[in-house]
């Protein structure tokens, strides 16, 4: 076992598998991971992929891959492969053990069989509607099917018939015959078999009855002798049903389930159904829509997984739901990419500077540094000429106080270049300033003026000439409520949609940008984070912005605050 396993502030998974190995009730760690292949991953999974997986990698144990494809109505083979390619660039590899539960189909009908011999199960011809409405409520108990006392022979003929096809889709299921009047609703006589007449993406039409979540989920894990069954706190009642599974059918494995809290976040979605809504509406662009908590809509925003593992690192293991700030999720991601991404020049709110004294013909390179604590990361040249774009919110022509940009008369330093000195302003017909008329101090090569004089702002800036025009699209966040979940007030989640949620600019770009492969992550200095986007093109490449360098909405939130 690893030092770590004797920390004190062990959460209680961690202290149930130490007091287990300890106590000889296992002798390894065996984990899994079983999403349904309906859908792509998102953030909570995040959560859960990085405990199973890391408490099998802690204990020296082994984390399975298990997909949960039971329903081939929903079932495709995309989503299968987006969640390994998930998994795989979050750092976690599940080895020999991908696993599916439609491998154990033979093994499942052999033990719902099984039940039936038993007593413990039968076929029921009730509608979904009649089986709904006799199950009785949280305070009233259930009611018998009148095929509930079916002879096992008619069951085990009913079921085999079932299998065969010879019963249309919809005229019976199987159910466990467990107890109607259980306080525990999931215990009112679960459907175990259901009959789909729908091609599975694995097994074609070798099957037209498919087994249930609860059923399939507790004998998968016997089979492939999980040691802890780690689910989110919506399985809780259904651990009555899990245990009863296998208390009847007493497999050689026994496996235990537990639950954690599922991950909540402010400003997001995490239901999956939801999320479709998002995408099947048109909300969203896609499931890898930057906007999307989806893991691949945060790799392809330019998240890495190091940031989301250490995000799922520090919000921990809880018994009791919660909401998380999304604001740590971000500070994660900054703090992260603070260390590993190199720093660039954009603009991406234009306004153009001419230089009055510097020559028209002439063109400079400054060689600057692509990280300004490591210095591994090499450097780049980037020229500067006559012509400059800069930032339109670095200039002001009535300047506030401690306002140390760009205004009439004051002085600046240009980044590695050269102070310089706004002397005039160029207006449109409408008025709007559209160019600054600035001198330069040839004596300040690379920001530092030869009679010392220091300037209190440094802008960056592009060289007009030479920049690279790219799209550059603003992300933020997709919900403007805190909890869009909240439905209280009668709204509805997509109620809450921010209409700002991407700002699409044309920007402005150093040259060295043009070059850089898709996925490339970096710093826009004192603009954010930003990473190449697939949709561009040689000659119009996009970028998107990962995350601000500070946390806007806090200061907004503050501001708000203030005026209330």
């Amino acid at each position: 076992m690893s030092e770590t396993n004797t920390a004190p502030t062990r959460d209680f998974i961690r202290q149930i598998i130490d007091a287990d190995l300890a106590g000889g009730k296992h002798t390894g760690v065996v984990t899994r991971f079983p999403p349904e292949p309906n859908g792509y991953l998102h953030i909570g999974h995040a959560k859960s992929i990085c405990l199973n997986f890391g408490l099998a990698k802690e204990y020296g144990g082994r984390c399975h891959l298990r997909f949960d494809d039971t329903n081939p109505t929903k079932e495709e083979t995309e989503y299968v492969e987006s969640i390994q390619g998930d998994v795989r660039w979050m750092g976690f590899d599940w080895g020999e053990h991908l696993h599916y539960a439609s491998d154990y189909f033979e093994q499942l009908h052999d033990f719902a069989v099984e039940l039936i011999r038993q007593g413990k199960a039968y076929v029921d011809h009730q509608s979904a509607e009649e089986i709904r409405a006799n199950r009785g409520t949280l305070t009233e108990p259930g009611k018998n099917s009148p095929y509930r006392d079916r002879s096992v022979e008619e069951n085990l003929e009913l079921f085999a018939r079932m299998r065969a096809g010879e019963l249309a889709e919809g005229e019976c299921v199987l159910r466990a015959k467990i107890d109607m009047a259980s306080p525990n609703v999931v215990l009112r006589d679960p459907t175990l078999y259901r009959i789909r007449k729908v091609s599975h993406h694995r097994t074609g039409d070798a099957w037209c009855i498919y087994p249930m979540y609860d059923f399939t989920h507790c004998l998968s894990d016997a089979i492939e002798c999980v040691t802890h069954s780690i689910c989110t706190l919506e399985f809780e009642n259904n651990r009555a049903l899990y245990d009863w599974v296998l208390d009847q059918i007493k497999p050689a494995c026994r496996p235990r389930q537990y639950e954690f809290a599922r991950l909540n976040m402010t400003y997001t979605v995490l239901s999956k159904r939801r999320l479709i809504q998002l995408v099947k509406e048109g909300h969203v662009s896609g499931w890898d829509d930057p906007r999307m908590p989806t893991i691949s809509g945060m790799r392809r925003r330019g998240v890495t997984p190091e940031a989301l593992r250490t995000f799922c690192e520090r919000i921990g293991v809880a018994k009791a739901d919660n909401m998380v700030d999304v604001a740590l999720l971000e500070f994660c991601i900054r703090e992260d990419l603070n260390a590993r991404a190199p720093r660039v020049m954009g603009v991406i709110n234009p306004l153009k500077v001419t230089i009055e004294n510097y020559p028209e013909d002439r063109v400079e390179e400054f060689e600057m540094p692509l990280h300004p604590e490591d210095e591994s990361m090499g450097t780049r040249k980037v020229p500067f000429s006559r012509t400059l774009w800069v930032e339109r919110d670095d200039f002001r022509e009535e300047a506030p106080k401690k306002f140390h940009r760009l205004y009439p008369g004051n002085e600046v330093r240009l980044r590695y270049a050269y102070y310089v000195t706004c002397k005039d302003v160029v207006r449109n017909a409408d008025g709007e300033v559209v160019e600054l008329i600035c001198t330069y101090d040839p004596a300040s090569r690379g920001g530092w003026s030869e009679d010392g004089r220091k300037v209190k702002g440094t802008l960056h800036w592009v060289s007009a000439e030479h920049a690279v025009a790219a799209e550059a699209r603003l992300y933020d966040r997709l919900f403007t409520k805190e909890n869009p979940m909240d439905t209280r007030d009668g709204s509805d989640f997509k109620d809450h949609i921010n209409p700002d949620s991407l700002q699409v600019r044309t920007a402005y770009l150093e040259p060295y940008l043009g070059t850089v492969a898709d996925g490339y992550v970096c710093q826009f200095e004192r603009l954010g984070y930003f990473c190449k986007d697939r949709d561009g093109t040689p000659e119009k490449p996009v970028f998107n912005r990962t995350v601000t360098l500070r946390d806007s909405w806090a200061r907004i939130e503050r501001q708000t605050d203030a005026k209330g």
